[in-house]
């Protein structure tokens, strides 16, 4: 009789304390899946909610803003892990800042500074972090998921760190995916964007002053039209996105796209 515990799917998953990466966290919550998350806070609610359903759960409350620290914890966790005990481990980089909504040039340099290290800074050190310690797991397949946005793919004015950080992500994850290519066992990669969603960085956008953000009609005209997903639905779309056999051969990508 074979009594070996099943073999677990790792996932590691940045900015789990709101909006989608807090929903994602809830429906990765099952007796197949370990979760670590990487938030700012932790969640008593989620803790619980792992407790119900079996889930292994581990919350670091970290900084983003300083990645070098959680990127040294993440690497060094995951070196001393037995990569027999996983069926599968992924990354996914989803926190994110929104800035001030204002022309650069009104923006204090440490705001600036801030957006791009959590935004394109953490995500790209925590992968590099990801994928050298996970180098020898073989056997075991390995995704980075980056989410991205939209506006990384057309500009916005107001918005010059977010727009730069998420064009920065969909970029950086087409040069890793080719090095990636190059290995007999590379992990996959791939920089979604999972729409529109009613989050508190849309109130923040939708509730601008049109003088400092022209695209303030544009983005209230979205949710008076319906037109928003729901955090829950935009991270069942993206985890579905992640189970998708082709995942990783388009590196820059839109769940709105079939």
């Amino acid at each position: 009789m074979n009594n070996a515990s099943p073999l677990l799917s790792l996932t590691i998953l940045t900015g789990a304390s709101r909006g989608m990466g807090q929903a994602m966290a809830r429906q990765l919550l099952d007796a197949g899946h370990e979760l670590v998350t990487l938030s700012r806070s932790t969640s008593e609610d989620l803790a619980q909610a792992a407790a119900t359903a079996g889930a292994p759960l581990q919350q670091w409350s970290v900084d983003l803003g300083e990645p070098e620290a959680a990127a040294r914890r993440l690497g060094d966790w995951l070196a001393g892990l037995d990569a027999a005990r996983y069926a599968s481990v992924t990354l996914i980089n989803n926190a994110g800042v929104i800035p001030q909504i204002a022309p650069l040039s009104q923006l204090q340099p440490a705001d600036i500074a801030q957006a791009m290290r959590v935004g394109l800074e953490a995500p790209m050190l925590l992968t590099a972090a990801f994928l050298a310690a996970t180098e020898g797991w073989t056997a075991v397949p390995r995704k980075v998921l980056n989410i991205s946005s939209g506006l990384g793919r057309r500009a916005i004015a107001s918005q010059a760190s977010y727009c730069a950080a998420k064009a920065g992500m969909d970029h950086f994850s087409r040069s890793v995916a080719l090095d990636e290519a190059l290995k007999p066992h590379g992990a996959r990669i791939c920089s979604l964007a999972p729409g529109v969603i009613d989050t508190d960085m849309q109130v923040q956008l939708r509730s601008a002053d049109t003088a400092a953000f022209p695209d303030a009609g544009n983005f209230a005209q979205l949710k008076e039209g319906g037109k928003l997903s729901t955090p829950e639905q935009a991270a069942a779309q993206v985890l579905g996105w992640l189970q998708r056999a082709d995942f990783g051969e388009q590196v820059v990508a839109d769940v709105r796209q079939p």
